[in-house]
């Protein structure tokens, strides 16, 4: 038997959590007094002002995933166009990185270990330098003979002479001694086979660790990022946000980039650099990625600049 003091209750709880309550009139949802009818409703209660209902907000769910937040996946909406369009534009790669850059200035019939370190020299001595200044200098190193016992053996004056005239040509001297000795020391002449190891060097910094391993070691640790990389890529939108800094634009690419494009994506977009998205006055009339050309939409956020055009057959 169902008690008279007490009636079912239908309260509701919905979807965002708050609590339905019928109105408290109703002879159906309140408690029934001694000697009268459920059915009779309570002139009383129905008298009283109804108190609002209160809800409480319901505070943002967090939701994970094994125990981590889902990981959010960041890339340029466009950067495949865009990539297809710089291969395309570096179709003949007859820029000066791909005719005397690190990969060309070494002496192809050296010994392994010598042929490693003529790549490391060339790349210590390419910071700050244009490409055909440090592969003159090359040259005459090894004229010399540029190997580490033959350069730890020559005087700095003589050093300077054969650098001249490289940016910073006096700082490089100090570094090639310093870096040549260590190699003597503890890696019996050749150049460490890790990022760590080559850091270590003086004069060796991540674009220059991630390049030798690449060109010396044939393996891929990285990004190496200079001014071209890092300028090109925050033009074209690749870094999330911009960047500051090479250092930092290499952290942003490899954050995206899928890794099988990681040793291609250096010497395309120099060689691009050297000759379309110059630093100062870039051909974007030429510019496949630029919306102001014949070519489609606008896929730089570069503003164009009235710039002399390159022959009509660059990209043949």
């Amino acid at each position: 038997m169902t008690s008279p003091y007490f009636v079912e209750s239908t309260a509701v709880i919905t979807r965002s959590g708050n609590k339905t309550v019928p109105h408290i009139g109703s002879s159906r949802f309140r408690r029934s007094s001694i000697g009268q009818s459920q059915a009779e409703p309570d002139k009383a209660l129905c008298l009283l002002p109804l108190a609002p209902i209160l809800r409480r907000r319901r505070g943002q769910v967090k939701v994970e995933y094994d125990g981590k937040e889902e990981p959010k996946h960041w890339e340029p909406p466009d950067w495949s166009k865009q990539l297809g369009h710089v291969r395309q534009m570096r179709s003949t790669r007859d820029a000066p990185v791909d005719l005397m850059g690190a990969e060309k200035c070494y002496d192809t019939h050296a010994p392994d270990e010598v042929r490693r370190y003529q790549v490391l020299v060339s790349l210590m001595l390419s910071s700050q330098t244009r490409d055909q200044v440090t592969s003159a200098a090359l040259q005459r190193l090894r004229a010399h003979g540029c190997t580490v016992d033959n350069i730890v053996n020559t005087d700095d004056d003589t050093l300077g002479q054969l650098i001249y005239p490289v940016g910073f040509w006096k700082t490089k001297v100090k570094y090639l001694k310093q870096t040549s000795v260590m190699l003597q020391r503890e890696f019996r002449g050749d150049i460490p086979n890790t990022v760590e190891g080559l850091v270590r060097l003086p004069g060796v910094g991540p674009k220059m660790a991630h390049l030798a391993m690449d060109i010396a070691w044939h393996q891929v640790s990285g990004i190496g990022v200079d001014t071209h990389v890092h300028r090109i890529s925050n033009r074209l939108g690749w870094t999330r946000g911009g960047t500051k800094n090479p250092e930092e634009t290499r952290k942003a690419l490899e954050d995206w980039l899928p890794r099988d494009l990681w040793s291609e994506i250096n010497w395309l977009l120099v060689g691009f650099g050297q000759q379309v998205c110059l630093p100062v006055n870039p051909l974007c009339s030429v510019c496949l990625n630029h919306g102001d050309t014949i070519f489609g939409p606008n896929l730089c956020g570069l503003i164009s600049h009235n710039t002399p055009t390159k022959p009509s057959n660059l990209y043949i």
